[in-house]
């Protein structure tokens, strides 16, 4: 899951959603120095990457991504399922898209202070750029594929990747659909075990 996906599974507490977007920047073992609440959203966003990397509609997914990319696949469908999450929102929530990716920085703007420095840069940008309402459009997730291709430390196949989106979009979306109803069930679980349940896909 991506960023737009991880502030939905977790939005029912502004701790848990802050710490859900923010947890790819927290590296390691979760730091003693970050708020309870908010290390508790990291290993949420750990608890549901766990959940989702071994889900039936995740790996059918990244077989989807063609033999050149298929060691990105994780990487893009990840990218894929925010677009289809953004491009038909109203599906899948019944908020106005652009107000809810504006409270999700508000949200986390409350919380800069407590994060490290560079988690906090990110976030930052985040908010400037709205990262959140652009993976709605396919120009959207071009660019950010283009600079993830362009972050990274060895030449990849990223730029372009969102060709193989489009080689088969409904069957990505369809993916994305049967996850995200086992992935709202699990976080469900998870958060009434207090972080120690766990749930297969059903």
């Amino acid at each position: 899951m991506n960023f737009l996906a991880h502030a939905v599974l977790a939005e029912k507490t502004p701790a848990l959603m802050v710490g859900g977007v923010v947890g790819d920047w927290i590296k390691g073992l979760l730091p003693g120095d970050l708020p309870a609440d908010l290390a508790q959203g990291v290993a949420l966003h750990r608890a549901i990457d766990g959940f989702v990397e071994t889900h039936p509609a995740f790996c059918r997914s990244r077989s989807r991504i063609s033999p050149a990319r298929r060691r990105y696949a994780g990487v893009l469908v990840d990218i894929f399922y925010d677009h289809v999450l953004a491009r038909d929102w109203a599906r899948f929530h019944p908020a106005v898209l652009p107000s809810y990716c504006q409270s999700v920085y508000r949200q986390i703007e409350a919380r800069l202070d407590d994060l490290p420095e560079s988690a906090g840069f990110a976030m930052r940008l985040m908010a400037q750029e709205d990262w959140l309402q652009s993976y709605a459009e396919l120009d959207g997730m071009a660019d950010v594929l283009s600079r993830m291709a362009q972050r990274a430390r060895r030449p990849n196949p990223l730029l372009g990747g969102e060709a193989e989106f489009l080689a088969d979009a409904a069957g990505f979306a369809a993916d994305f659909e049967y996850l995200l109803a086992d992935a709202r069930v699990f976080v469900d679980q998870w958060q009434a075990g207090s972080g120690a349940a766990s749930a297969g896909p059903h």
